[in-house]
């Protein structure tokens, strides 16, 4: 019988956290040490399928200096258009819905009126063509540096990728909105730590920019981990 585990560690030289998939048959789950000197030896057979690193900016751009690494920017158009890294790749994670069944109105309307309004960002739903495109412009051995606005969309793209094969990704923790101006070489109108703000984000303050991250990020997790969301909400006692 097959069992499939996983591990998790953390590199304190390059800051970031590994996940290892790890494929076993007939026997209980073994347990890998990453240092060659303490890993422990066993009679199964275990596979690493991919690791995914969570860097900051600078370790970021290290990775595309000096080791090749592609940067493949997830973020929807209206993001892209304010600011991008230069000569990075675009395959949104998400795209506009322009659907037009009664559920999808009522959300949209929802969205324009809480999201949106802070943020200026466009009702959108998952991409069904993201891990397609990609593979179709990238081999599963490319080096990929993931990058979006706040850090939820690059690691759910990360994820996706992990499952499609792709073997070398690393994401910026807390994306593209903790980047240093001057780090990356970019194009746009605005810095690229100021992609994400439009709407009323931009003219009254603080108390919309945190009142903005807020809804952003649960709208983002409500739609990322739809389970966990409604248990969540289970445990409030909010019906949906």
């Amino acid at each position: 019988m097959a069992v499939v585990g996983l591990s998790t560690a953390f590199s304190p030289l390059r800051g970031s956290w590994i996940a290892v998939r790890i494929r076993q048959q007939g026997c209980k789950p073994a347990r890998v040490s990453l240092s060659p000197s303490r890993r422990r030896r066993t009679s199964c057979a275990a596979a690493i399928r991919a690791e995914v690193s969570f860097i900051d900016a600078d370790e970021a751009k290290r990775l595309v200096a000096e080791e090749g690494y592609t940067v493949l920017d997830i973020r929807d158009r209206t993001q892209r258009e304010r600011a991008y890294i230069k000569s990075s790749t675009h395959v949104p994670l998400f795209i506009e819905n322009q659907d037009n069944d009664i559920g999808t109105i009522v959300k949209r309307q929802l969205h324009n009126n809480f999201a949106g309004l802070f943020f200026g960002l466009p009702f959108t739903k998952l991409n069904p063509d993201f891990a397609k495109a990609v593979k179709d412009k990238f081999s599963p051995e490319s080096k990929l540096l993931i990058v979006c606005q706040e850090g939820l969309r690059s690691a759910a793209a990360a994820d996706a990728l992990e499952r499609e094969g792709f073997q070398n990704i690393a994401c910026i923790t807390s994306g593209l909105q903790t980047v240093k101006p001057g780090t990356f070489e970019s194009v746009g109108k605005s810095e690229l730590q100021n992609a994400g703000k439009a709407g009323l984000v931009t003219i009254q303050g603080k108390i919309s920019v945190v009142l903005g991250t807020v809804l952003i990020s649960a709208y983002l997790f409500i739609t990322l981990f739809p389970d966990q969301a409604e248990k969540l909400f289970d445990l409030a006692g909010i019906s949906l």
